[in-house]
């Protein structure tokens, strides 16, 4: 009589044959194979810009645009040779436009913004800093927020003129102004220019409120007008630094001061009685965002009673120019920082909800929050900070005359 077989015995025989006669999952292999290898970069219809100096890798459309221009190789082989003449990408020299504008006040209404009003004597900024959210708004300018955000610079050489005769309006209702919040009012042409300067002048004589966000340790070059203001409860500064690696911070914002220098700048605000803040904005999951609580401490100890944050914004063109910087700096982990700021940005890169946009949303997000708070309260950059002083504002009469006043004397 036949022994009747053992099903479990059945399907383990059967399995083991299937599995030496089926072939072998080409995918999967491929995938095995490369298990742990750098992440490769994306496709590119043509080569990087990456200069040195320069933050920005490429120098994408004006978005408003209808036409774009797209490398063409003829045959020379000038798009592929690196000693070629398009290849070997001379350094890019910075230009200098002046603006017509006839205002000096910029209006915001935004939920999730502490201040309504501020003053930019620059549009673009050499800093260069890869990150920057203001990068889009050289669009409007008919400029790439590429490269050319960090090249073509615009000033506003009358700003000072044109600040005064705003203030000096009858129905102006003063609150405290904002200087750096599109670009940055510290960055390398003002060692000449001197705009920044000149709107502090005006502000100090009109004894109006100002708070000032910079990399830039220039903005000791105004101490003895920013000390003055603070004396009256006018001013404060907060200095922005977003590493404390010197390598890093010389890939992400190379034209921007040294993070050791920043720290020195807040020591010497510090020094000369101008209240500081440090504002570890942005940070990248991933990149930077391990560092917090280290500049939190470095800050503190240098001075810095207060403290801020804000996690990255990529808008508009500026997801495609942080995807290719980070691929080309750092291809070994684009991939994961990608992942993670998807992971804060509800699986996208950017969020551009009012009271969403600065701190974003997730596990992650909160976990970053979290830690700030706990550093802000271990290193005393929780003090409740005080408003500035909006009742000491009038109109000087000094006997100097306004911008419109002026001009009306010629005639």
């Amino acid at each position: 009589m036949r022994d009747r077989a053992d099903p479990d015995k059945m399907d383990a025989s059967a399995g083991r044959a299937d599995l030496h006669r089926s072939e072998p999952d080409g995918d999967a292999v491929a995938a095995l194979a490369n298990a742990g290898s750098v992440e490769p970069a994306p496709v590119e219809r043509h080569r990087s810009l990456a200069r040195h100096g320069r933050g920005a890798t490429i120098n994408p459309p004006v978005r408003f645009d209808g036409l774009a221009g797209m490398p063409f190789d003829d045959g020379w082989g000038a798009m592929g040779d690196e000693n070629s003449e398009i290849g070997s990408l001379p350094a890019l020299a910075t230009t200098l436009t002046r603006d017509a504008s006839r205002s000096a006040i910029s209006w915001n209404t935004s939920p999730d913004i502490g201040f309504d009003r501020s003053v930019n004597p620059y549009r673009g900024c050499e800093h260069g800093c890869v990150y920057c959210f203001a990068r889009p708004t050289h669009a409007y300018l008919g400029y790439s927020p590429g490269l050319d955000f960090e090249t073509k610079l615009i000033f506003k050489p009358e700003i000072a003129e044109l600040l005064e005769k705003e203030l000096r309006k009858p129905g102006y209702a003063v609150r405290s102004m904002a200087l750096g919040t599109n670009t940055d009012p510290y960055q390398p042409v003002e060692r000449t220019l001197k705009l920044t300067r000149s709107v502090l002048e005006v502000l100090d004589r009109f004894n109006h409120p100002v708070g000032i966000v910079t990399k830039s340790a220039g903005v000791l070059r105004d101490v003895d007008i920013l000390s003055s203001m603070a004396r009256r409860n006018l001013a404060r500064v907060y200095v922005s630094i977003t590493t404390l690696d010197p390598v890093l911070a010389r890939r992400m914002e190379p034209r921007a001061a040294t993070p050791s220098r920043r720290l020195a700048a807040i020591s010497e605000l510090t020094r000369a009685g101008v209240p500081v803040g440090v504002m570890t904005a942005p940070m990248i999951p991933g990149l930077n965002d391990s560092e917090l609580e280290k500049i939190m401490e470095a800050a503190s100890r240098a001075g810095a009673r207060h403290a801020g944050y804000v996690l990255l914004r990529l808008p508009h063109e500026l997801r495609q120019m942080f995807e290719d910087w980070l691929n080309t700096h750092y291809p070994d982990r684009a991939r994961h920082v990608l992942s993670l700021i998807r992971e804060t940005r509800a699986g996208e890169l950017n969020d551009a909800r009012f009271h969403h946009r600065f701190s974003g949303q997730g596990v992650y997000a909160d976990l970053l929050l979290k830690r700030f708070v706990r550093a802000a309260r271990k290193w005393g950059l929780d003090e409740a900070r005080e408003g500035l002083d909006c009742t000491r504002f009038s109109v000087p009469n000094d006997g100097r005359k306004g911008f419109a006043e002026s001009q009306l004397s010629l005639f």
